[in-house]
């Protein structure tokens, strides 16, 4: 009965509420492939005043019927139609789903539409239609055809920007399609992979994209060995790291001053303080000028490896460069000063800092509080985050869990529950960090079981013990003869050494 009142609706001349009122029916019934089958009327736009003046409102039954209609529409190869409609239902302000809009971006794409892809794909993420994988492939595929690959880096920031959606293996997927479909990527589109890749510290991802790049007859430019050198030096890969820069130089591309501060982070990182000294020295031979990122990685590593004297030495040569010192030179120097537990250097320097026009930010205080804790005053400390507050600063987590360590380790776990909460208070709801530095102040004044109940919180509240956890439990409880009461979570804790 129901189908052939729609079979009417379709083909005959009926009035426009007995048209209505059997799609409703239809929908009330949830009869959703007889809708999304059945569903055509001739002009979208008269189709929408009328479901308006029937009654049907903006109810989400209404949005779901105007949903199929477009779905309908791509299905029937009328795409200009379900284009329309699509339009149409952003001006009435309707919030369609991928059911109509993937399909209808597809279909776009398959008949050369790039220009109304572009707009259907930017009016989802205006009207917050959360995409997904496919959605990204087919827009990605579409700007591949429509030769408008230097749009593909916006879309990879919004796959980043959906969570979810936004892993960069997804990226990789999308890459691969679009080779096997021989819609061929160029530089642009690789150098975006390639760096999504490397910052999201997935090099070896990085490096299979570089080697498809030059599959594909396309050359890595400086942009490119950038990317891939600063990922691996990032992920301690120095030796490939210096390999890839010889090849670079190899085929003629002159290094810059990018290339020069990944490569001197990448020895920073490996503690080879001469050798990066020495690539630090090259580019004023190489006619380059190093900017404040270049001088911040040296004076970091020289104040982490005691070198303090390097350090300043360096910040002074800053000005030789007309560089100015900026907070992350000053919050170097700091925890240099604070290495070396001489907190009144370190508070001189915030003074230092402050006559030159800067303010400490939330890693100045962060840095400060770990130094007055390390020094076992953790009292001082608080007046720290103290003064964070009246500054306008907000804490974070490393904040709040360095100050209740800090009182942990002289054994006053009545104040570290305090600053907890504090933190609470502050609607910051303690992490891993929080409950281990907690589990762990407890087991040094012997309370176990109270150390046993913070591990079973964390474990209800869906939290995961990392290698820290394990390493308290056994250090602190198994070694001690006490078996945690947590049937089944640390089963793997004998395992572990």
């Amino acid at each position: 009965m129901t189908t052939h009142k729609l079979s009417q609706c379709i083909q005959g001349p009926i009035s426009n509420s007995f048209c209505i009122s059997t799609i409703s029916e239809l929908l009330s019934k949830q009869h959703w492939s007889e809708l999304k089958s059945h569903l055509r009327v001739t002009k979208p736009a008269t189709f929408l005043d009328q479901l308006l003046n029937s009654g049907g409102g903006r109810s989400s039954a209404t949005v779901l019927i105007i949903d199929m209609l477009v779905l309908a529409y791509v299905r029937n190869l009328e795409i200009h139609f379900a284009y329309e409609g699509f339009k149409r239902a952003q001006d009435y302000g309707f919030k369609l789903s991928l059911t109509s809009c993937n399909p209808l971006l597809s279909a776009l794409v398959k008949e050369n539409r790039i220009s109304d892809v572009e707009y259907v794909y930017k009016e989802m993420i205006k009207r917050r239609i959360r995409p997904n994988f496919n959605t990204f492939n087919v827009f990605v595929n579409g700007l591949c055809r429509g030769g408008k690959l230097n749009k593909a880096e916006d879309v990879f920031e919004d796959m980043k920007a959906w969570g979810g959606a936004g892993k960069m293996y997804k990226a990789e997927a999308i890459m691969k399609e679009m080779v096997a479909e021989k819609i061929c990527p160029n530089e642009v589109t690789f150098n975006t992979l390639i760096d999504g890749f490397c910052k999201d510290e997935n090099v070896l991802a990085a490096e299979k994209a570089f080697e498809e790049m030059q599959k594909q007859g396309l050359k890595p430019n400086t942009v490119t060995y950038n990317s891939l050198i600063n990922g691996l030096c990032n992920n301690g890969k120095l030796e490939e790291a210096v390999d890839l820069w010889d090849k670079m130089v190899g085929l003629g591309l002159k290094p810059n001053i990018v290339t020069y501060n990944a490569l001197i982070n990448g020895f920073c990182k490996k503690k080879m303080m001469k050798e990066a000294k020495k690539v630090f020295d090259d580019i004023t031979e190489q006619e380059l000028v190093p900017n404040a990122i270049t001088f911040n990685t040296m004076i970091d590593a020289y104040c982490k490896e005691g070198m303090m004297e390097e350090g300043f030495a360096l910040c002074s040569s800053m000005l030789d460069e007309e560089i100015l010192p900026n907070v992350s030179t000053y919050n170097c120097l700091i925890g240099g000063m604070c290495r070396k537990r001489d907190l009144q250097a370190a508070n001189d320097l915030l003074i230092e800092m402050e006559n030159n026009g800067l303010k400490g930010d939330v890693v100045t205080y962060n840095i400060l509080i770990d130094g007055s804790c390390k020094i076992g005053k953790p009292r001082n400390a608080e007046k720290l985050l103290n003064e964070m507050f009246n500054l306008g600063l907000k804490p974070n987590h490393v904040t709040y869990n360095t100050l209740m360590d800090g009182y942990c380790m002289e054994g006053n776990l009545k104040a570290a529950l305090n600053v907890r909460a504090r933190m609470e208070k502050e609607r910051k709801q303690p992490n891993v960090v929080t409950y281990n530095v907690l589990i762990k102040g407890y087991c040094k004044i012997d309370k176990l079981e109270a150390a046993n109940n913070l591990l079973n919180e964390m474990l209800e509240k869906g939290f995961n013990p990392n290698r820290n956890t394990y390493d308290i439990v056994r250090l602190e409880m198994l070694e001690k003869g006490f078996i945690p009461d947590i049937e089944g979570h640390l089963y793997n804790i004998s395992s572990m050494s």
